[in-house]
């Protein structure tokens, strides 16, 4: 019988391919992890929603490491973590206040626990994966909301940050809870940006996209003591009782490498990737982001052909925008390379097909009930009018157009086209 995954998987490491996206590792052989480490719980393994043995040592050591109240492991990815912030929120009946760049398993989390999210729009600066949060809104929705939450992504998907300190300080003002989708900046916390470090509530890390740990592999950090011993118990509502020993094990090597290595590595990398942004500046239009986030703007489906051929793989392009994720696992030589290969790019300008206004929708259905509805997948051409049902996202990056529940306009049809959408799941 053919192997095809394991076969693109040798054919892929074989390649030598330098890996500008996830998983953070890079694809090093930091650590040896195999078939033989992969157990259930036995006797001494503890148990992970649980824990009162090793796996609970190990998260202690997660929590000094990331000066946290207390940090959760995930082995099922950030996606557990939302899933479970979100559940201690449904259980204080707060209202949840999000913003709209939002990765889809923060649409799945509302769905299975029936919460019905109060946009804020961003003021979108390259097209709906990135933006400024607006203040005013923000505060006015905090103002007229009673016992509500917030719920913001930083870094977005192009590597853009919110302003979470003064943000938690609004929410402290109106008594609010402050959440932070944080997948895409664990690095953060040894960088002096981490969300709890600058007041959120709580917060959830993909170790896997920017540390040297295997895919899937999480971290829950609590930065209020009020859910500290609450966590585990909303994480087991949608956490397999069977979770990977092979994904905890890389979480405690992980603690291992922070703990030894990695602000020397930052120290390294950091200076690399300040002397590449230098040195491309007069070529390329960078976008403003955290430094390990390289956004381009140009014609990144284009750009990311010319890298290929130069042995280098991004991890995200469209037709405006390309992104290229380093992680404190990349090397001076390798950074310095990339910078080479760029400079000998060709870059083609964007397309400036990107809606920036994002329209406000209008809601017809609450998201778990068009979400859970006979829906039929359709032309997006033919959309117009008809009612999003289960969301149509790539991913990458996962971010939503249209969601469920709401009316597909003509603008949404545009925006669907320029990502490549071209069928879309409407109610019945």
């Amino acid at each position: 019988m053919k192997t095809p995954i394991y076969d693109f998987l040798q054919n892929y490491i074989n390649s030598n391919t330098l890996r500008l996206h996830m998983p953070g590792h890079k694809g090093k052989n930091i650590a040896d992890i195999s078939y033989a480490m992969d157990i259930t719980e036995i006797n001494g393994a503890d148990s992970l929603f649980d824990s009162s043995g090793i796996i609970e040592e190990s998260e202690k050591n997660a929590a000094k490491l990331f000066k946290t109240v207390r940090t959760c492991y995930s082995a099922g990815g950030s996606t557990l973590c939302i899933q479970a912030m979100l559940a201690m929120m449904k259980r204080e009946k707060r209202n949840v206040i999000a913003i709209r760049n939002v990765h889809r398993s923060f649409l799945s989390a509302c769905v299975l626990l029936g919460l019905e999210p109060d946009w804020i729009y961003p003021k979108y600066t390259a097209g709906i994966l990135s933006g400024q949060i607006p203040m005013d809104i923000l505060e006015d929705k905090l103002k007229r909301t009673e016992n509500s939450c917030v719920y913001l992504t930083s870094p977005d998907y192009l590597g853009k940050t919110a302003d979470i300190k003064e943000i938690s300080k609004l929410c402290r003002k109106y008594n609010a809870v402050l959440l932070v989708d944080n997948a895409h900046g664990a690095h953060t916390a040894f960088t002096g940006t981490h969300p709890i470090a600058l007041g959120a509530d709580m917060c959830c890390d993909s170790a896997h996209k920017m540390l040297p740990a295997l895919t899937g592999a999480a971290y829950l950090h609590i930065g209020n003591e009020r859910y500290g011993d609450r966590a585990k118990s909303a994480m087991s509502l949608f956490g397999s009782t069977s979770p990977s020993y092979l994904i905890m094990a890389s979480l405690d090597l992980c603690n291992r490498y922070i703990s030894e290595q990695i602000a020397e590595d930052i120290n390294t990398t950091m200076t690399a990737i300040v002397n590449l942004r230098k040195r491309i500046s007069g070529k390329y239009t960078v976008y403003n982001g955290e430094p390990y986030h390289l956004t381009l703007l140009c014609n990144g489906n284009d750009l990311a052909d010319q890298l290929r051929e130069k042995n280098i793989e991004c991890e995200y392009s469209d037709n405006n925008v390309i992104v290229l994720l380093f992680s404190p696992s990349d090397t001076p030589e390798e950074i310095k390379y990339i910078a080479d290969m760029l400079m000998e790019c060709v870059p083609q300008k964007s397309e400036n097909t990107y809606i920036t206004d994002f329209p406000v929708m209008e809601k017809a259905m609450s998201v778990r009930e068009a979400a859970l509805s006979e829906f039929e997948s359709i032309d997006v051409d033919k959309s117009a009018g008809r009612i999003c049902a289960a969301v149509n996202v790539p991913c990458p990056p996962a971010v939503p157009i249209a969601v469920s529940g709401e009316i597909i306009n003509e603008n949404c049809i545009k925006i669907y086209k320029n990502y490549g959408i071209l069928k879309v799941n409407v109610i019945k």
